[in-house]
Parts: C-alpha cells; sequence; structure tokens
C-alpha cells in the first residue's frame, strides 16, 4: 500500500496516538496530529509515545516520521509492514501490554513473519497485562485463521513497574487473508482459569490471592483452577510486586478476562492480597454480566480484523461499547471509510446470555 497519493488526514490532541498510528500504517494515509499537549506545562509527546513511534518504525520499512522541536506537531507517512526478527526496549512508564496490543493489529499483516522480542514491564495497573493479551487476543486471532505453530506469546521474565525488568517474546505469522466470522452467541460459562503471580515478595502472597478469589468464584461454579506462578532470580525482573489475572471461557469458545496488580513499590498504600483476589473476582463475574464474544480489551482488534477481512459480511455480539471502541469505529471510518451496522439487542435478549 503506498501512501504516496493518498490524502492526509489531520487530528490534534495526544488521545488516541496509537490508534491513529496503527490505522494509518494499515490504510497507507499520511497522517498530521497537532496540538500534543500544546497547553500543558510539559508539552509535546511523552517518552513512552516517542518509544512507541520507534517501534512503529521498526516494524515498517520507508517510513517519514517528522516531529517539531517542541514535540507537539507529528507527521508520519507510513511505510511498507516489514517484520522480521526484532528486539525493542519499551518505556517502563506503560506496561509491554500498551506496544503489543497495537502490534496485534499490525503483526499478520506484514511482508515476513514477525518474531519480536519485548522488554519492559509486563504487569502494571494501566494496560492490558501479557497474560490477558496470550489468553484472549491469540485466540481471537485464530477465530480470523491467524493461526498455526509460530503464533505465540511467550513471557520469559516478569517484570513489575516502577522498573520493569521483564520480557516476552511475540510471534505471528503473515496471512493475507482473513476469514469472515460470525460470532453471535457466547455460549455458557464452562470453566474459570487464571494465573496469580508474585516477583520479589513471599511466593504465600500468590497462595493467598488464589484462596480469596475461589471463595467468590465457586459459588458460581465449580471449575475453577488458578495457577500460581513465582519467579525467582533474575526471571523476576527490577521490582517487587503480586497480581493476579482471571479468564472465563464459554462452551463456544468466548473467552473473558479480567486482571488486577499490587501498587508499584512506593506509590500509593499497600494492597492486601486478598483483596486483589477478591476484587479480580469481581471484575471477571462483572465482565461475564456485560455479556458479549468479545471482552472489552479487545473489542477493537475484533473490529479492526472484521475491516480488513474479505469482502463476506462478518457478525459478532459485542458487550456495551468502551469510549476507546466508539472512538475507534469513528477513526476506521476516516481511514478505510468502512462504518459497521450496529444493532441493539433487547434487554429481555440480553439478559438470556450470562446464565449458567
Amino acid at each position: 500500500m503506498a501512501g504516496g497519493g493518498a490524502q492526509c488526514l489531520s487530528f490534534a490532541g495526544c488521545n488516541f496516538l496509537r490508534q491513529r498510528l496503527v490505522l494509518s500504517t494499515l490504510s497507507g494515509r499520511p497522517l498530521k496530529i497537532r496540538k500534543i499537549r500544546a497547553k500543558e506545562e510539559d508539552p509535546g509527546l511523552r517518552d513512552f509515545e516517542a518509544c512507541f513511534i520507534r517501534l512503529i518504525d521498526k516494524v515498517t520499512n520507508g517510513s517519514r516520521i517528522e516531529i517539531n522541536q517542541t514535540g507537539t506537531t507529528l507527521y508520519y507517512q507510513p511505510g511498507l509492514l516489514y517484520g522480521g526478527s526484532l528486539e525493542h526496549d519499551c518505556s517502563p512508564s506503560r506496561s509491554i501490554g500498551y506496544y503489543l496490543e497495537s502490534l496485534l493489529c499490525l503483526a499478520p499483516f506484514m511482508k515476513h513473519p514477525l518474531k519480536i522480542v519485548l522488554r519492559g514491564v509486563t504487569n502494571d495497573q494501566v494496560d492490558p497485562s501479557v497474560d490477558v493479551l496470550k489468553a484472549t487476543a491469540l485466540p481471537l486471532l485464530k477465530k480470523f485463521g491467524i493461526d498455526g505453530e509460530s503464533l505465540e506469546i511467550k513471557i520469559n521474565r516478569r517484570g513489575m513497574p516502577p522498573k520493569g525488568g521483564g520480557e516476552i517474546l511475540f510471534a505471528c505469522p503473515v496471512r493475507k487473508v482473513l476469514q469472515p466470522i460470525q460470532f453471535t452467541d457466547p455460549g455458557k460459562i464452562k470453566r474459570i482459569r487464571g494465573t496469580a503471580y508474585s516477583v520479589r515478595v513471599s511466593p504465600q502472597m500468590a497462595n493467598r490471592m488464589v484462596e480469596s478469589a475461589r471463595s467468590v468464584l465457586n459459588k458460581f461454579l465449580p471449575d475453577v483452577y488458578i495457577y500460581t506462578d513465582h519467579m525467582k532470580g533474575i526471571s523476576s525482573g527490577k521490582s517487587p510486586g503480586f497480581g493476579i489475572c482471571l479468564i472465563a471461557e464459554t462452551i463456544n469458545g468466548t473467552i473473558l478476562s479480567a486482571e488486577l496488580a499490587s501498587n508499584p513499590q512506593g506509590q500509593g498504600a499497600a494492597v492486601l492480597p486478598e483483596e486483589l483476589g477478591q476484587n479480580c473476582a469481581k471484575l471477571l463475574l462483572e465482565e461475564i454480566y456485560r455479556g458479549g464474544c468479545v471482552d472489552s480489551t479487545n473489542q477493537s482488534l475484533a473490529l479492526l480484523l472484521m475491516t480488513l477481512g474479505q469482502q463476506d459480511v462478518s457478525k459478532v455480539l459485542l458487550g456495551p461499547l468502551s469510549p476507546y471502541t466508539i472512538e475507534f469505529l469513528r477513526h476506521l471510518r476516516s481511514f478505510f471509510q468502512i462504518m459497521f451496522k450496529i444493532e441493539m439487542k433487547s434487554p429481555e435478549e440480553e439478559h438470556k446470555a450470562p446464565q449458567v
């Protein structure tokens, strides 16, 4: 896709920077973003955004990126998605999930299969963790026909904020043609799985989170299994912390997720592992109550793959759209001139879904 003749799109503000850069790369349309935090004391791009732009530059070939001196204006002319074997050090102010979410959108459309090692924070309180993306985004890609042994996310080391020190490997094959999907019946919940991890703290923390999460979830269904993952030595990163990520799976292959992590060292009050486990279990039940075949983290990924699929009609049932997804639909219209037909389900139909 050559972006030479395409008309340049113009945006203002720092919101949704990743969406805009990803869609610009996939559509081949150049992009100009003005007034990035222009009125703030510290104007311009933040370090994690600059780091994200460098990552986009690495996976493409021939992209042109111009940033003015204050960092408040960005011009981006996309090159070709190239892929290959790469390494990237992510800024520790955002977790690896911030970068990985966008790579999941781009990877299937590269020229060469992508194999990338990302280093930084694997689990934090802001972005989806690597565990959740591994459990929810990979099965979603498989539904669109992006699969094979070379599709994987592997956690080599965990890293908690503020210092990080984690490392993951993400590999994805190339698919020129995506399968259209009909995914409108979430089905009933058949089991709940999860991971409770602890690094540089007592391994007992993970067990305490598992106990308290199970005390809530076992009232809901018996098949609950939560693994404990205690990493030691070099594979535990540079900062202490713990957290839990829970996954609910239905008979039709819908996967819904929830997660929580402890406060970074030196910030905020200390969190009890019991509270964390219980609250995470309640978040998962809330995600199940919302319904839909794709959880709120992956709504935009599903919509993007539907946009870039064949001309066949794909249908997917989503729970309430997150503000991020709503903006994503607007951006899809700007970049691809594609609009979705959205039908609301009546409340009677809606509350048939979460029964167990």
